[in-house]
C-alpha cells in the first residue's frame, strides 16, 4: 500500500503544540543516552574504586536486559492505557534508581540499582519515540528521528567530557544524578502540553510472556558471563534451561491474544529485517560502549578525559549520520542507508580489532568514529522504516520491539565481550585476580612492577583483540542483513510487508 493512502486513513494525530511536545521527547531520549555514555566513561574509575573487573560486563548486561524485557510490556501498555501515563510511572522509576546509584559502595549493589534504574527506563525512549510517531507523517518522521537519534550522538559527546570532569574533580558517584533534573522537565512538559485521545477498550497484559522471557535469556546469560567459574555441567544446564524456556515463550506467544512478543509483526519483511539488525548494530556498538574505555584506560594508560574523548567521537559521527540518514533515505531508500550503516560497523570493528597497547588515542577514536557513523544510519533507518510499516494502532507495540532487539543486543553484546575477556585474562594470567582493578585506577596503576604490569596489559590487550574480531563478525552478518531490505522502499513509498 502506498504510504500516501496509508497516511489518509491513518494520519497522525493534530498536535497544536507539537514543536513542545518534541521538545519534551528529545530531552525524554536524552536520558537514557546520557547516562549511558556517562556511565562508559566512569566505569574504568568506578572499578578501580570497589573493585571488581571481572562484573564490569555485568555493569551494562543485567540492566540492558531488564530494560529490553519492560521495552514490549511499556510497548503494549502505551497502546492501551495511553503513552503520557505509561512514560510518567516508567520515567519515575528511572530517576529513583539513578539516584540511589550514586550511593553504591560495592560492584553487586551497583549492579542491582542500575537493574532498578533500567526497569523504568524501558518506557522513556520507547514512548518517546512512539510519540514522534504519532504526531509527524513519515516523510516529517525520516527528518524528525533523524534529530531524535542525533541527541544520541550530542548526549554521548557531552556525557563523557561530564563523566570525565565529574569523576577527576568530584566524585563517580555524582555522574548518576546529571539526569535528575532533565527528567523533571520532561515530565512536566509532557504534563502540560501533551493532549491524547485513549480509546478504551478490552486488554490482557502478557506477563507470563515477559516472565518467560526475562527467565530464558537470563539463564543463557548467566551461563555466557559465568563461564570462567562454573562448571562445564552448570553451564550445558543453564544454556538448555533457557532454550526449553524459549521455546515455551515462543508456543505461548502464539496462544495468547495480546503477546508481549507480536510474532505476526515478524512475517512483514521490513521488521523482521530492521529488528534483527538493530539487535546486530547494538551487539557491535557495545565494543565502544563497554570494551574501549577499558583499553584506552587499562592498557594504554591513558587518563578518563581521554577515553571520555574517544568513546565521545562516535557521538559526534552519531549526531551527524543520524541527520544525513535522515535526509538520504527521502531521496534514495532505506536499502542504501542501511547499507551505508552497516558497512561502516565493519570499518570501524576491523580499525579496532588492530589496536595495539603503544597506539596514539587517534586510532581508536577512528574506529569508534566509523561505529558511530554505522549506528546512525542504521539506527534512523530501523526506526523510521518500521513505523511506516504499521497502522497507528500498532505503533507502540512495533517501535517497543525496535528497542526490545536493541537493548537485548546491548546486553548480549556485553555479556559476550566480557565474557571474552574475562576467559581471555583468566587463560593468560590465572593468577592475575585483582591485579586487574589496578590497571584502571592511575595511583594504583603506579604502585604495580614493570614486569607485572607489562604481562596485565598484555593479557587485557590480546583479550580484548579476540572480542574486537568476534565484533567483526556480528557486523558482517548485520551488514548482510542491512542488504536484504527491498529495493526502491522509502519513507515516501513505503508498504507493509
Amino acid at each position: 500500500m502506498d504510504q500516501a493512502v496509508v497516511e489518509e486513513l491513518h494520519p497522525p494525530q493534530a498536535m497544536p503544540r507539537r514543536g513542545v511536545v518534541l521538545a519534551a521527547a528529545l530531552m525524554a531520549i536524552f536520558m537514557p543516552a546520557a547516562e549511558s555514555s556517562i556511565v562508559a566513561t566512569a566505569l574504568p574509575t568506578i572499578i578501580g574504586d570497589l573493585g571488581g573487573f571481572q562484573l564490569f560486563s555485568w555493569v551494562f548486561a543485567v540492566p540492558f536486559l531488564a530494560m529490553a524485557v519492560t521495552i514490549p510490556l511499556y510497548g503494549r501498555l502505551a497502546d492501551l492505557y495511553g503513552r503520557k501515563r505509561v512514560f510518567f510511572v516508567g520515567t519515575a522509576i528511572f530517576l529513583a534508581g539513578t539516584t540511589l546509584c550514586g550511593f553504591a559502595r560495592t560492584m553487586e549493589w551497583l549492579i542491582v540499582l542500575r537493574t532498578i534504574q533500567y526497569l523504568g527506563g524501558g518506557a522513556i525512549q520507547t514512548i518517546a519515540a512512539t510519540i514522534i510517531g504519532d504526531i509527524y507523517t513519515p516523510a516529517e518522521r525520516a527528518r524528525i528521528q533523524g534529530a531524535s537519534s542525533a541527541v544520541w550522538g550530542f548526549a554521548a559527546v557531552v556525557g563523557p567530557a561530564i563523566s570525565a570532569f565529574l569523576v577527576q574533580h568530584v566524585h563517580w558517584s555524582v555522574v548518576f544524578w546529571v539526569n535528575l533534573p532533565i527528567g523533571a522537565v520532561s515530565i512536566t512538559m509532557f504534563a502540560l502540553f501533551l493532549d491524547e485521545r485513549v480509546e478504551r477498550r478490552q486488554h490482557r497484559i502478557d506477563y507470563l510472556g515477559g516472565a518467560l522471557l526475562v527467565a530464558g535469556i537470563g539463564a543463557l546469560m548467566l551461563a555466557l558471563m559465568r563461564a570462567v567459574t562454573l562448571s562445564a555441567a552448570v553451564i550445558v544446564a543453564l544454556v538448555l534451561l533457557g532454550a526449553a524456556i524459549l521455546g515455551w515463550l515462543l508456543v505461548h506467544e502464539r496462544r495468547v491474544p495480546e503477546p508481549v512478543l507480536p510474532l505476526g509483526l515478524w512475517r512483514r519483511r521490513v521488521l523482521a529485517l530492521s529488528n534483527l539488525a538493530g539487535f546486530g548494530a547494538s551487539a557491535t556498538y557495545m565494543a565502544v560502549s563497554a570494551l574501549l574505555p577499558a583499553y584506552v584506560q587499562g592498557v594504554m594508560g591513558r587518563s578518563p578525559a581521554m577515553a571520555g574523548f574517544v568513546v565521545g567521537t562516535a557521538s559526534v559521527s552519531w549526531m551527524f549520520a543520524s541527520i544525513a540518514a535522515g535526509r538520504l533515505m527521502i531521496r534514495t531508500s532505506y536499502l542504501v542507508t542501511a547499507a551505508i550503516g552497516g558497512a561502516n560497523l565493519v570499518a570501524g570493528c576491523a580499525v579496532l580489532a588492530t589496536l595495539a597497547p603503544g597506539a596514539e588515542p587517534l586510532w581508536p577514536a577512528a574506529g569508534s568514529f566509523l561505529l558511530g557513523i554505522g549506528m546512525g544510519f542504521c539506527n534512523t533507518t530501523f526506526l523510521v522504516s518500521i513505523q511506516g510499516a504499521v497502522d497507528q494502532t500498532e505503533r507502540g507495540v512495533a517501535t517497543g520491539s525496535q528497542m526490545f532487539m536493541r537493548m537485548v543486543g546491548m546486553s548480549v553484546g556485553a555479556a559476550l565481550f566480557g565474557a571474552i575477556v574475562n576467559l581471555g585474562v583468566h587463560r593468560r594470567l590465572p593468577d592475575a585476580g585483582a591485579a586487574v582493578n589496578q590497571l584502571l585506577q592511575p595511583a594504583a596503576r603506579q604502585s604495580l612492577g614493570a614486569d607485572q604490569l607489562a604481562q596485565l596489559t598484555d593479557a587485557v590487550a590480546r583479550s580484548a583483540h579476540d572480542a574486537f574480531l568476534v565484533a567483526i563478525v556480528i557486523a558482517a552478518v548485520t551488514l548482510a542483513l542491512n542488504l536484504g531490505f527491498p529495493r526502491g522502499l522509502s519513507p515516501t513509498r513505503s508498504s507493509r510487508r
